[in-house]
């Protein structure tokens, strides 16, 4: 057994060890082609998973004018309870990926409006399982105009659950914006508040999984960085990243594209979309943070 002043030496020396200069040394000579290959391998199982869950156009969600009502109600609600919770955007967008794919799946007679209600905040919920450290009871999620009790909403969880067989890890924009924007970005950052609201707006405008998150990310990243490029311009810029094999360039430019109507109706996207306050956003490495878990 060491004694008192042996433990104090042997604690001392090692801690001298882990001095700031000794650390500084360290991170500098950190490998670049190593944090660049780390960056390619986690890229790739981004793709991975976003393509082993299909978002594909020949697959759309047709939505009839009560569809795109409830839809539109849904969107709102989503993002009123994301700012009230805290909850991060991911959160919000991966709900609503619950919600498309689920109706794509199951038929919801018109004549039943609580059920949609219902249904957005069970996807919602179990979103907020999926992406956040700390989620409410069940009984703080409620819509105005409606009590559903825990063991309804459970209910509905499950029925969820069952309809997409369980496959809830699903991929968001916002998990590639760290890797597009470190390659597409170097000379000068993007605003991040016109990346979250093209992002939102696509969200509203069409059915989810008719674009994979990796388009729209991109989609969103080029229209933040430049307005008007012409198609040339766009395909030398989309051709230039290492990236751009993974994707589908007409549906990347059909997406950019649908996202000039910001432009056309940007007076009025705060009060249709019912956007959040976004002052305070900020892009992290999504494989990196320790808040994301499933529970």
């Amino acid at each position: 057994m060491l004694s008192k002043t042996e433990g104090d030496a042997s604690s001392s020396g090692l801690l001298c060890l882990e001095n700031e200069t000794f650390l500084k040394e360290k991170v500098e000579s950190v490998d670049e082609n190593y944090i660049a290959d780390y960056h390619e391998e986690c890229l790739q199982m981004l793709f991975d998973r976003e393509m082993s869950f299909g978002f594909k156009k020949s697959e759309p969600l047709v939505l009839c004018n009560y569809l795109k009502h409830v839809r539109s109600e849904a969107i709102t609600w989503i993002l009123k309870a994301r700012a009230a919770f805290g909850f991060r955007f991911q959160t919000a967008y991966l709900s609503m990926i619950y919600f498309d794919r689920f109706l794509f799946r199951y038929s919801i007679d018109s004549e039943k409006s609580w059920a949609m209600r219902l249904l957005s905040i069970a996807c919602l919920s179990l979103a907020a399982k999926m992406e956040e450290m700390e989620v409410p009871a069940l009984s703080e999620f409620q819509i105005e105009g409606f009590n559903f009790e825990t063991k309804t909403i459970q209910r509905m969880e499950l029925l969820v659950l069952n309809t997409l067989e369980w496959r809830m890890s699903l991929v968001t924009p916002f998990a590639f914006l760290h890797f597009f924007i470190t390659e597409m970005c170097k000379s000068s950052p993007p605003d991040m508040k016109v990346i979250i609201h093209l992002i939102l707006f696509t969200m509203k405008e069409v059915n989810v999984m008719e674009h994979r998150p990796s388009v729209v990310a991109v989609a969103a990243i080029l229209r933040a960085l430049n307005q008007r490029l012409s198609r040339k311009a766009w395909e030398c810029r989309m051709n230039s990243v290492s990236f751009s094999g993974f994707l589908e360039i007409e549906d990347v430019f059909t997406c950019y594209n649908l996202m000039q109507k910001v432009e056309m109706g940007k007076s009025n996207m705060q009060k249709t979309v019912n956007l959040p306050d976004l002052s305070s956003t900020r892009v992290t490495d999504p494989l990196a943070d320790s808040s994301t878990s499933a529970k």
